[in-house]
C-alpha cells in the first residue's frame, strides 16, 4: 500500500470584468487579430478595485470545498502559489485561512510564478505522503494586471486575473500507477535565465515595479522544456503519452500548448485549452483549467492528467496524476 494525494474537489473564480481584445485598441497600437494570432487569447478578467488575490483564492477554496462536500475545519493546511500577494508579508494564504475561518492547521505561499501551481502541487504532496496533513488546499491566484505597463503592447495584451483551487486528500492505494492521485513529479529551476520574464520592483528598488519580458527567448525555453519535464514526470509515475487521457497546461500562448502537445505526440483534442477566455493567469492557469475541464465534463474520474507549467526564474516543472 502506498498513501496517494487525491483530488476529492475543484473549483475556480473569475473576477466579473471581462476585458476584450479590442479594449487595447484604444490607447495601444494594437488590434485583436494581432493579438488572437500571437497568442491565441481573445479576452481576460480583471480584478475590480477592492478585489484580491486572497480575496479571489477564497472564493475558489470555497468552490472546491463544495465540490467535495467538506468545510474549512476538515483542512489542514493551505498551500497558495502566487507572484502578486495582497501583501509583502503576511502570506497570501494565511489571508485566505481567515477568510475561510479555519482556526487551526498552517498555511503558506509558494512563489515560482507561472510554474507555481505545479510547484505547490508538488509540495502539497509532500505533505501528504510524510503524513504531515490529510488533506491539503492547493491553490493558485493572481492578480497580474496590477503589475502591467500598460505602455508595453507586448506584455499587457498577454494576461489576466483569477484563480483555481483543488482540495488533495491521502487515501491508500496500491502503489501503482493505476492509483488514484499524484503519482509523480517534476520540478525544475535555471536562475541564469532571469532576465527573460521578471518584475523591475522589489525591496532592491522600494517600487512594486512592471512585468517586463523577452517572449521570443520565452518560447524558445518553453516547449523544449515543457516537453522534457512531462516526459520525465511521466516516465517516474510509470505510464507514456499513449497512457494520458488529458494534458492540462499552463495557459500562456496557444502555440506553445501547440508545441508542447506535438512534440509528446499528443492530439489537442486531448488538451484542456482554456487560453483565449482567461489569457495568462500565472499560476492561476493550471488550476482554473482543471476547474473548466472537470466542470466542462472532459475530466472523469479515472482520467489520467499531465501538468506542465514555466514561469520566470527560469522554472518549470509537470504533475502526472490520476483524477
Amino acid at each position: 500500500m502506498k498513501t496517494r494525494a487525491v483530488v476529492i474537489g475543484c473549483g475556480h473564480y473569475l473576477p466579473a470584468r471581462v476585458v476584450e481584445n479590442a479594449e487595447f485598441e484604444k490607447t495601444l497600437e494594437t488590434d485583436d487579430a494581432w493579438i488572437k494570432s500571437r497568442s491565441g487569447i481573445e479576452r481576460r478578467h480583471f480584478a475590480a478595485d477592492g478585489e484580491t488575490t486572497s480575496s479571489m483564492a477564497t472564493s475558489a477554496a470555497q468552490a472546491a470545498l463544495k465540490d467535495a462536500g467538506l468545510t474549512p475545519d476538515d483542512v489542514d493546511a493551505i498551500v497558495v502559489a502566487t507572484s502578486t500577494p495582497d501583501l509583502t508579508f503576511p502570506s497570501a494564504a494565511t489571508m485566505v485561512q481567515a477568510q475561510l475561518g479555519m482556526t487551526s492547521g498552517f498555511a503558506f505561499d509558494i512563489q515560482a510564478v507561472c510554474a507555481g501551481f505545479v510547484y505547490a502541487l508538488s509540495n502539497a504532496n509532500a505533505l501528504i505522503v510524510s503524513g504531515q496533513a490529510k488533506r491539503v488546499l492547493v491553490i493558485g491566484a493572481e492578480t497580474f494586471s496590477r503589475i502591467m505597463d500598460w505602455t508595453d503592447r507586448s506584455t499587457c495584451v498577454l494576461f489576466g486575473d483569477g484563480a483555481g483551487a483543488v482540495l488533495l486528500e491521502a487515501r491508500e492505494g496500491e502503489g501503482t500507477s493505476a492509483d488514484q492521485g499524484i503519482l509523480a513529479t517534476d520540478l525544475n529551476s535555471d536562475g541564469r535565465y532571469r532576465e527573460l520574464l521578471y518584475v523591475d520592483g522589489g525591496t532592491s528598488t522600494g517600487t512594486t515595479g512592471y512585468l517586463r519580458m523577452q517572449g521570443n527567448q520565452v518560447f524558445r525555453h518553453a516547449v523544449e522544456k515543457l516537453a522534457a519535464t512531462a516526459n520525465t514526470a511521466m516516465e517516474r509515475a510509470g505510464v507514456s503519452a499513449d497512457d494520458v487521457d488529458w494534458i492540462v497546461p499552463h495557459q500562456a500562448n496557444i502555440r506553445i500548448i501547440q508545441g508542447t502537445a506535438k512534440k509528446l505526440n499528443l492530439p489537442m483534442e486531448q488538451v484542456v485549452v482554456t487560453v483565449q477566455d482567461h489569457g495568462n493567469t500565472s499560476a492561476a492557469s493550471i488550476p482554473l483549467a482543471l476547474s473548466v475541464g472537470r466542470a466542462r465534463g472532459d475530466i472523469k474520474d479515472g482520467d489520467l492528467v499531465v501538468t506542465e507549467a514555466i514561469g520566470g526564474g527560469l522554472a518549470w516543472g509537470a504533475v502526472v496524476l490520476r483524477w
